[in-house]
């Protein structure tokens, strides 16, 4: 039996197996060169036929064809009575005994309401539950690579983690339970095969505050969905262990002496911060809250930069600052919901046809309703996702370039973009101050102050980040360097390998 660390991220998963000695990492994406790393998506899909509606739809739209088919009785008894050529009332008449036969064959009801019902339905008429429980499922690149060739044939789920804090509706929460349960089964699976034996233990890591608005109970709510997915992805044995933790577990491991570690983890959709009392010879305790001196955290991601480069930069080029002709905005929501990508029904309503006939009502009074076509493209044709994935690869490419033109092809031809390092840094003023203010919460709920800084999570690899952290808020604090990307899962593995001594 084998435990593995999971970080299963808002933008990424990882898988790590960590034998006492060294880290194994768990090839997760064979279309990857860094196939340990895995896209956190999920595209559930249909190769053909949509699925069959469910019952009470069903039931419905036969009481539907049943009330037509009173009416023809209805006025098929009236034509009778009114007949004075017997040839004519045996016309009716066998008319009435046809559609009386009609009407109480209910298997031919059923299958014509069935056929009427799939003639109109959609991917998007099917809940969330129905598409996990009748739907197949593609992970990482592959997902997302069906998901660009046929948005019709599916839905793509963006981050199924933004999701467990949330204030699910009926039926969502088991409907994530199950997608959740899909990854994790593929994850084990993955272990398995190559680690060649049985593998029931794991240690995945979770924020501090799960994305979503709902506190503690937003966090109960997430431990919960996660729990069960696990459960049904065939793990005996899970713990959560916080991931900034679970970072500081594996710089741990590089401390010839005790040392008090800032440790800053900012991933796609929370960032999180801890002050931990580290210690060469503590690394193989297996419960070390006494050494945590604060931890703070909040739903405050790397994807909120992504929809905020939208906002600030792309949205301008497609309508965003116009005015009616009667001088007033065109509505700000449109753009904010254009990128809703973690909100279900924001984004369901968005795609909704009378979304977009108000977009096209909108573009009708605008000077220059041309702009405008860009933002009824993305609605008509559901390209928020490949949107806001655009975004981030901008926002990553600007790590190493001061100007990239993102070309939005699919949208409309030739449509690019240029965005350069001072955009980036505009849009992300807000963000970062409200990452600084969790560093300087933990530091002020913390007993004793830090001796080093180590920033982790996709987001350190930003020199905006780096420079605000670093140089500007915490310049007297040594910088520890690390992985930052795999940091976090090589600390879970580290405390799943206790679990199994």
């Amino acid at each position: 039996m084998a435990a593995i660390g999971i970080d299963y991220g808002t933008s990424n998963s990882e898988v790590v197996f960590f034998d006492g000695e060294q880290h194994h990492f768990i090839k997760l994406d064979p279309a990857l060169d860094a196939a340990n790393k895995i896209r956190s998506s999920v595209f559930i899909y249909y190769e053909e036929d949509l699925p069959q509606p469910p019952a009470p739809i069903i039931e419905a739209k036969v009481a539907q064809i049943k009330r037509a088919i009173n009416d023809q009785i209805d006025k098929a008894k009236q034509g009778y009575y009114d007949a004075v050529d017997p040839r004519e009332q045996r016309i009716y008449s066998d008319k009435i005994d046809d559609l009386r036969a009609e009407l109480h064959n209910l298997p031919a009801l059923q299958r014509k309401a069935i056929q009427i019902l799939l003639k109109d339905m959609t991917v998007q008429d099917l809940s969330l539950q129905q598409l996990v429980e009748t739907g197949k499922f593609a992970f990482g690149e592959d997902g997302f690579k069906r998901y660009l060739n046929m948005p019709d044939k599916g839905r793509l789920i963006y981050s199924p983690k933004n999701f467990l804090g949330a204030n699910l509706i009926a039926g969502q929460q088991q409907a994530f339970i199950g997608i959740i349960a899909k990854q994790l089964a593929f994850f084990r699976h993955s272990a398995e095969n190559q680690l060649q034996t049985s593998v029931d233990t794991a240690v995945i890591g979770r924020p501090v505050k799960f994305h979503g608005t709902r506190g503690e109970a937003g966090n109960n709510q997430a431990i919960e969905i996660m729990s069960e997915a696990a459960k049904m992805a065939g793990f005996s044995h899970v713990e959560f262990l916080e991931e900034p933790i679970a970072a500081a577990y594996q710089i741990e491991r590089s401390l010839s002496k005790p040392t008090n570690v800032l440790v800053v983890d900012i991933g796609g959709g929370t960032t999180d911060v801890c002050c931990i009392k580290l210690s060469p010879d503590k690394r193989n305790n297996l419960n070390r809250q006494q050494d945590v001196l604060a931890v703070t955290g909040t739903r405050l991601g790397g994807m909120e930069c992504d929809k905020n480069l939208i906002v600030k930069t792309i949205a301008p080029t497609m309508g965003q600052n116009l005015l009616t002709q009667s001088g007033l905005p065109i509505p700000p929501t449109y753009f904010s919901d254009m990128c809703a990508v973690d909100d279900i029904s924001k984004l369901n309503h968005f795609f909704s046809d009378d979304y977009g006939l108000e977009i096209a009502q909108t573009m009708s009074i605008t000077k220059e309703p041309k702009l405008l076509e860009r933002l009824l493209v993305v609605q008509e044709q559901k390209l928020s996702a490949r949107l806001v994935n655009s975004s981030r690869l901008a926002k990553e490419l600007l790590s190493s370039k001061s100007e990239v033109t993102l070309p939005l092809h699919y949208i409309e031809a030739d449509y690019d973009v240029n965005i350069n390092l001072d955009d980036l840094n505009r849009s992300m003023q807000s963000w970062l101050r409200r990452v600084k203010r969790l560093v300087s919460q933990c530091l002020e709920n913390s007993n004793e102050a830090p001796e080093m800084l180590f920033i982790t999570g996709g987001m350190s690899l930003s020199p905006i980040v780096k420079k605000e952290l670093q140089e500007i808020m915490l310049p007297d604090l040594p910088l520890m360097q690390g992985d930052a990307f795999n940091s976090v899962c090589e600390g879970l593995a580290i405390q799943a390998s206790k679990l199994t001594n």
